[in-house]
């Protein structure tokens, strides 16, 4: 029961600090290319995590950092591009609703990459939360406009990451967290870094009206919406299963209307109903996980 618990506080912070992660993109988009806001990002996470990094990379079989690397580069590298330039022209909820598609994502990798059976529970429950956040995103309307092909960029990033949550699952689930974490993040900095300084990142800041704002904004990103998020994820992974962290992407609306709330949106009876529903995929995906994960 308690480690039952456990898994939904991990998933709930997680959802909660990716869930907060649009609101600091929009405002580091604002002095910022898009570029360069997913660079900072990384930067950010990399040197956030980087005091376990040296620790790890020791106790790291070498054969086993280049698989680690390719994780950190499609959990996080390629999908922090992707998002940035996706959110440059495509209505927010209509991100929103491919972003769903991550836990289809996560089952097709697992079954035609790894060869992993999969419950009929689990097939369920992603189309129950999928159809929970497609209502509720409809439900406040989506404003579709001529750019709406930057949307392939969004379901580009979610086979990154079902790729990413397969292979975490199948491939590295030996090792901790935070190890897994500092090293992805570090290396993804390390790629990243050259993109702040050849593109005038940083002479804005000797300036009077320098871009502070926006600058705080991206670190929160990466320290949190990256660094701290890849390690709750991975945790995640370990303890409850793929299926049931790839759910997460079906949260994030949840927390979108709770940043309404806190700002007095309204907020209806049928987004009330539409959260229910995605609440009760993700339960269903758990239970399915349930056998495996109480070993």
């Amino acid at each position: 029961m308690n480690q039952r618990f456990t898994h939904w506080g991990v998933f709930l912070l997680l959802s909660l600090t990716w869930g907060s992660s649009f609101i600091l993109m929009k405002i580091g988009l604002e002095s910022f290319t898009p570029y360069q806001v997913a660079s900072l990002r990384l930067v950010a996470a990399g040197i956030a995590l980087f005091p376990f990094f040296p620790k790890a990379i020791r106790q790291t079989p070498p054969n086993k950092i280049p698989l680690i690397i390719l994780s950190g580069i499609l959990g996080n590298g390629i999908p922090a591009f992707l998002f940035c330039l996706a959110e440059t022209e495509i209505d927010s909820s209509l991100a929103g609703i491919l972003n769903a598609l991550t836990p289809l994502m996560a089952l097709l990798a697992g079954i035609v990459l790894f060869k992993s059976p999969f419950k009929k529970a689990q097939l369920t429950g992603i189309f129950v939360g999928l159809l929970g956040v497609v209502f509720l995103f409809t439900s406040k309307g989506i404003n579709t406009n001529t750019h709406w092909h930057y949307g392939l960029l969004v379901i580009l990033a979610t086979v990154s990451y079902g790729v990413n949550i397969s292979m975490v699952h199948h491939k590295l689930k030996d090792f901790g967290s935070l190890h897994l974490g500092s090293i992805a993040m570090f290396f993804c900095a390390i790629f990243t870094f050259p993109v702040l300084l050849f593109s005038n990142f940083f002479p804005p800041f000797t300036q009077p009206n320098a871009p502070w704002r926006s600058l705080s904004a991206g670190v929160v990103l990466g320290v949190m919406g990256t660094g701290v998020a890849a390690v709750l994820f991975f945790l995640l992974i370990k303890r409850a299963g793929s299926m049931m962290a790839s759910m997460v992407a079906y949260a994030l609306p949840l927390v979108a209307i709770g940043w309404g709330l806190v700002a007095k949106e309204p907020i209806t009876w049928v987004q009330v109903l539409c959260m229910g529903l995605i609440l009760f995929g993700v339960y269903l995906v758990n239970r399915a996980n349930k056998p495996a994960v109480s070993r």
